[in-house]
């Protein structure tokens, strides 16, 4: 019988955003886009801008929020006791905020790719969008996933979506 621990939610997050950030570092170096980095721990805040690469990102005490543009735009907030992540590359729109004890990852790869996911009650919850795809998660309602290839898993709601574009 298959016991789904948080720990094994947290472990399954964690690699599906390791695999995703280890294929973006991986790509092909020679047309490197900009990078835009925004790391905010604690009671900070961030902005970067660098042709066609931004990102923005905003935390309170007690609650750490980071925001990556490779090419992308990316905005990340965290409220106290929360984690916020957000990763833009080659076009993509990532947008991550969360509330008291969640921790949501809002991953876009490619043109047109836009991931919008909240963090409203504890728990993790991960979007990924790839070319054309747009992947919501809302923390309230079930994650929608539409256009091209994308991926949500909210165990907020304990639901998901998946895209094959």
């Amino acid at each position: 019988m298959f016991n789904f621990t948080a720990r094994r939610a947290a472990a399954l997050l964690v690699g599906a955003g390791a695999v995703s950030l280890s294929a973006l570092a991986g790509g092909p170096t020679a047309n490197a886009a900009p990078v835009a980095a925004c790391p905010a721990p604690g009671a900070t805040a961030a902005q970067a801008d660098e042709e066609g690469a931004s990102c923005a990102a905003e935390s309170e005490a007690m609650g750490a929020a980071a925001a990556y543009g490779l090419g992308g735009n990316a905005d990340a907030d965290a409220a106290p006791t929360s984690l916020s992540l957000a990763i833009a590359a080659n076009g993509g729109e990532a947008a991550s905020a969360s509330q008291y004890l969640s921790g949501p990852a809002a991953i876009a790869v490619g043109p047109g790719a836009m991931a919008a996911v909240t963090g409203v009650r504890p728990g993790l919850s991960i979007g990924i969008a790839g070319p054309g795809a747009t992947v919501t998660v809302t923390g309230t309602s079930t994650p929608t996933c539409t256009g091209g290839p994308g991926f949500a898993g909210d165990f907020q709601t304990l639901q998901g979506c998946v895209s094959m574009g």
